[in-house]
C-alpha cells in the first residue's frame, strides 16, 4: 500500500512540506502504512511542468501519484486558493488518474478566511481526477503550527475511518 505526499509549494523545504509529511505520518498511523511515506515537492519539479522538453522526473512523480492508494496534497494557500504549481502538476494527469484512491486536502494558510477553500477549490479538482475525498479537508493555519501535532492528531483520528484502501488501485 502506499500513501504519497505531494507537495505543491514553489519554495523546496517548505512549512507546506512539514505540515504535509507530518499529516501523511498521522493518517499513515492511522491506516497501519508503515513509513516511509513518498514525498514528491514539486518546488524541484516547477521549471520542468511547463517545458515542451519531456523529463523523466515529472513522469517519475505523475506515475507515483496515479499509483498511490492513498494521497496527501498540500499547498500554501495563494490568493484565496492552491498554488498554480500545484494546478500544472494535476493537469498532466490522465482523466481518472486518482480512481481508486483516497486523496486528503490540505492547505496552509495566513487568514483563516480562507479556510473553506479547501473544501471549495481543492476538493472539486481532487474529485474531478477520479479521487474519493474524506471530508473534512485540512486548513492548517500558520498560527496553529506551534500545536501541530494535536491539529494533525484530531485531523487524522476525524478521516482514517473514512479512508478505504483497495488492495488493488482501479484503472490501473
Amino acid at each position: 500500500m502506499s500513501l504519497v505526499a505531494l507537495v505543491g509549494n514553489p519554495r523546496e523545504n517548505s512549512r507546506t512540506r512539514t505540515v504535509a509529511v507530518e499529516a501523511a505520518g498521522a493518517l499513515g498511523e492511522r491506516l497501519g502504512l508503515l513509513p516511509p511515506h513518498d514525498v514528491i515537492d514539486l518546488a524541484g519539479l516547477g521549471p520542468h511542468l511547463l517545458s515542451p522538453v519531456p523529463s523523466a522526473d515529472v513522469e517519475v512523480a505523475l506515475e507515483l501519484v496515479a499509483e498511490a492508494r492513498v494521497l496527501v496534497v498540500a499547498s500554501p494557500t495563494y490568493k484565496g486558493t492552491y498554488t498554480g504549481l500545484l494546478k500544472a502538476f494535476l493537469d498532466r494527469l490522465r482523466p481518472q488518474a486518482l480512481a481508486g484512491a483516497a486523496a486528503l486536502p490540505l492547505l496552509v494558510m495566513g487568514d483563516p478566511a480562507h479556510s473553506l477553500a479547501v473544501e471549495v477549490h481543492l476538493r472539486p479538482l481532487l474529485v474531478e481526477l477520479g479521487a474519493t475525498v474524506p471530508t473534512p479537508g485540512l486548513a492548517v493555519l500558520e498560527s496553529q503550527l506551534p500545536d501541530l501535532p494535536g491539529v494533525l492528531a484530531a485531523w487524522a483520528d476525524r478521516v482514517a475511518p473514512q479512508v478505504n484502501i483497495p488492495s488493488k488501485k482501479v484503472g490501473i
